[in-house]
């Protein structure tokens, strides 16, 4: 997780405004097939895989993996979950030097995320109430 931390922290420079928002088919055709983890602030923040047919894979590197799919709502990359699939959480991205920008804009707390390419890490998911 170190590791991931230090590439984390080399993108917090990069200028959000300079860049533009990704189309819907510009982020699957960037995405799909592929395992991103996210960093916030230059911590790990969550990893996501990518699937065929707008499907998803998402964890916050807990172990605890929840499914679900995407869709393109006004410009904006909108993820529902199995798990709550009332609450589309709704993201612009773009793409910076580095990789993916993701501006989250469900609310006004403004997070953003930065994609940690090559980390050499895998995506874990333990099964459901493992240990109980």
């Amino acid at each position: 997780m170190l590791r991931l931390s230090l590439i984390l922290t080399a993108f917090l420079a990069q200028p959000l405004a300079a860049q533009t928002a990704m189309s819907a088919e510009a982020f699957e055709n960037y995405t799909k097939g592929k395992t991103l983890f996210y960093g916030n602030g230059g911590e790990a923040y969550g990893v996501e895989r990518y699937l065929d047919d707008r499907r998803v894979v998402w964890s916050f590197l807990d172990g605890e993996c929840k499914y679900g799919s995407w869709y393109e709502q006004a410009g904006q990359i909108c993820f529902v979950y199995d798990d709550r699939p009332g609450d589309p959480q709704c993201w612009t991205f773009r793409k910076g030097t580095g990789g993916l920008i993701a501006q989250f804009e469900n609310n006004n707390s403004s997070t953003e995320l930065y994609e940690a390419q090559d980390v050499g890490e895998e995506m874990i998911c333990y099964g459901p109430d493992v240990g109980v």
